[in-house]
């Protein structure tokens, strides 16, 4: 092989190395994810500055840190990652299917209970893919942290990317019979108030803050309680115990609505949190992010 080649071959992979520090934000977690050793991980960040003649990152022994030149290689290796991806869609002659990595996220417990179970369908129908699920109960940044797609429940805010939405949804508000046999059932949503309302910090929701459409429209209203928490498992399992009222997505709560565990409460008012798949634009030809947007629509709607 021409050295050249060579060169550009090992450029490509220490900068897409580069954008794996940075994501993991650390050489030992990114050694951990890639299984290779610290020193080789150092080793070739310290090859990639010397190729490009500058220094890409502040390290400490805790902390690490984009330099501004560090920060400007990071956006181009982006960009220059998928530029080769979409080249070798735009040149494979199976264009239509499913292989090599794809970077997933979404929420812990939209992603333990319903994606995971996806995947794993996904992945017996396409073994040439390889999966990376990541959970993260916060806002996720999918360029700058990697990702090809996002699958998240509720609100679309960033208008740079694209979102398709794959499976229509609610919240509701529900509580035990225990908790409504002693506080008594809520009649008008500023009631709640007066509630225990068990609060959870999610990607989309105000923390407290409760914005329900009801026969007035869109309503809001702030609520407290003694049991707050960032997973929707723990708020779930608490208001079967009867610490108070939750807002929960009918995907979560609908077997316990179904079996008496959980009744609901003002059931005219709800709030819309539809499942969206979220990517950047440069990336809607992509056969990966294309074939696991739409098997993931089709599992969505008929599970």
């Amino acid at each position: 092989m021409r050295p050249d080649l060579i060169a550009s071959r090992s450029l490509l992979e220490d900068l897409k190395l580069f954008c794996a520090v940075v994501r993991k934000q650390g050489f030992a977690a990114t050694a951990a994810e890639l299984g290779v050793s610290n020193a080789f991980v150092s080793k070739r960040i310290a090859a990639l500055e010397q190729a490009l003649g500058v220094r890409l990152l502040h390290r400490t022994t805790r902390t690490l840190a984009l330099t501004d030149h560090g920060t400007v290689v990071h956006q181009w290796a982006l960009r220059i990652q998928e530029d080769v991806d979409q080249m070798g869609e735009a040149i494979s002659q199976k264009g239509s299917t499913a292989r090599g990595l794809l970077r997933l996220c979404t929420s812990s417990g939209f992603g333990r209970n319903r994606v995971g179970q996806a995947v794993s369908a996904l992945v017996r129908q396409y073994p040439e893919l390889e999966v990376q699920l990541e959970l993260l109960d916060r806002p996720v940044d999918l360029i700058a942290e990697g990702f090809h797609l996002d699958i998240r429940v509720g609100q679309v805010q960033e208008p740079h990317l694209i979102a398709r939405r794959i499976a229509r949804n609610q919240r509701v508000l529900c509580a035990a019979p225990a908790y409504l046999e002693r506080h008594g059932m809520p009649r008008q949503l500023a009631e709640l108030a007066q509630h225990q309302c068990i609060v959870i910090r999610e990607r989309d929701q105000d923390f407290g803050r409760w914005k329900l459409s009801g026969p007035d429209g869109e309503e809001t209203v702030r609520v407290k309680g003694a049991l707050s928490t960032n997973n929707g498992e723990l708020v779930h399992q608490w208001a079967i115990d009867g610490h108070g009222i939750i807002l929960r997505s009918i995907w979560d709560v609908g077997r316990s609505l179904d079996d008496g565990r959980l009744i609901r409460v003002l059931p005219e008012y709800a709030q819309e949190a539809d499942v969206w798949a979220i990517y950047p634009a440069r990336l809607g030809t992509m056969a990966n992010v294309r074939v696991c947007v739409a098997f993931l629509e089709e599992w969505l709607n008929a599970s």
